[in-house]
């Protein structure tokens, strides 16, 4: 007989899965503590965008509170690395060992399929190209796009060049990787073989149907319960190459099928999921943190709708540009549109809101995140703005608009 879970029950297991169920470190912050979250999380989505920060630095921050960011670049380079970088959830940061359970998919990317259709076409089309300029990396790497002669983008696909098209596609079949980034964040490739800890690269490359499992036990693990479909975008696999090796899963007793409260799919329960009574979290979360970037998830999870809007033009936005939601307790309280104002070393909090089911504490408890996360991207103060139907309290507890972080 299927399992049925209440809904606050999910929430709890979903949040132990994640690492929010444990208090954030009162002292130094360093390399055991990042390995703890990865070995939770099994990745960091990297996006370009940095409002605030770069997306990739916030996850460690929502669980650990204020750590050195040096900490995760120093961890990103070098053959003593913890990590690399590729196509899993978007581009990633990986543990390095998972590098052979993503060889499948280079595999494929090679042979111009599981790429976006343009890239694939490139593929095929200009071969010659792409092995002149793989012939470039295996000479002068480790190199960016920029530093080849005479390309420069000319329009079309994002403004990249041929260069950058068959950089792509050789990052995509893994023949090239990511060696360090520039503080511009442009990518610096080079030669797996000249990049990896020479372990990874000597571990044997599973069949892909292992692979599959094994990423899906990585999914099951970080998402603690979830559906098909979640588990699947954890690493971005098709319904061709998942539910087979799901159905495997629940054969072997790896996933246990269960119901949760109000959801209409079935669901799927990590076996060694644990079930706290109570969780008391407090985290300010990035829009690519894996405990929201499956937007579906977090209302199904939390009632809690929630869409970037940096793509929307300004007077269609709701909440704002760049908005952070905001977890307290068990629970996504309300939503916050920040940036980084370096140049006046000013945290700008835009806007906030609070969801109807916030506590009256919620206003007090996102004043010491906004106070941490200030102090963590060293700026001298917070400026808040009366916007939102949550500023009021906001500036209330603040006792200013302007305040010492």
């Amino acid at each position: 007989m299927t399992e049925k879970i209440s809904l606050k029950t999910a929430r709890r297991i979903v949040l132990k899965a994640q690492g929010f169920s444990e208090p954030k470190p009162g002292g130094n912050v360093d390399r055991r503590h990042l390995k703890k979250v990865l070995a939770r999380l099994g990745l960091f989505q990297i996006d370009s965008v940095s409002v605030i920060v770069r997306a990739h630095y916030m996850p460690l921050f929502s669980r650990l509170g204020p750590y050195p960011q040096s900490l995760l670049d120093g961890a990103s380079v070098g053959r003593k690395r913890l990590l690399f970088e590729y196509w899993a959830h978007e581009a990633s940061l990986l543990p390095v060992e998972s590098y052979p359970l993503m060889r499948w998919r280079m595999e494929r990317a090679e042979r111009g399929k599981g790429t976006y259709g343009a890239l694939a076409r490139f593929g095929r089309e200009r071969a010659d190209f792409i092995e002149a300029v793989f012939s470039e990396v295996e000479k002068r790497g480790p190199i960016a796009a920029s530093d080849f002669d005479g390309e420069r983008g000319s329009g079309g696909w994002w403004g990249w060049s041929d260069t950058k098209h068959a950089l792509e596609f050789l990052f995509w079949a893994g023949r090239i990787t990511t060696a360090e980034r520039r503080p511009s964040f442009e990518r610096l490739y080079d030669l797996p073989e000249r990049v990896l800890p020479k372990a990874v690269l000597a571990m044997p490359t599973p069949e892909p149907k292992d692979a599959h499992r094994e990423l899906l036990r990585i999914a099951s693990r970080a998402l603690g319960v979830a559906t098909a479909s979640d588990l699947r975008d954890y690493f971005r696999m098709s319904p061709g190459d998942a539910d087979p090796r799901i159905a495997e899963l629940v054969e072997a007793g790896d996933l246990l099928p269960v119901k949760v409260e109000g959801w209409t799919n079935k669901a799927y329960l990590d076996p060694n999921a644990r079930r706290p009574r109570k969780v008391d979290a407090r985290a300010l979360l990035a829009p690519f943190d894996p405990l929201v970037w499956e937007r579906s998830r977090a209302e199904r999870l939390f009632d809690f709708h929630y869409r970037i809007e940096i793509y929307t033009p300004a007077e269609k936005r709701v909440f704002g540009y760049y908005v952070l939601p905001f977890l307290l307790g068990e629970r996504l309280v309300g939503r916050v549109s920040l940036k980084a104002d370096r140049a006046a070393g000013k945290l700008l909090v835009h806007a906030t809101y609070a969801e109807k089911h916030a506590p009256d504490h919620t206003a007090e408890a996102l004043l010491g995140e906004l106070r941490s996360m200030a102090a963590w991207l060293e700026l001298d103060g917070i400026e808040i703005t009366n916007s939102g139907n949550l500023a009021p309290a906001l500036l209330d507890v603040a006792g200013s608009a302007s305040i010492a972080a």
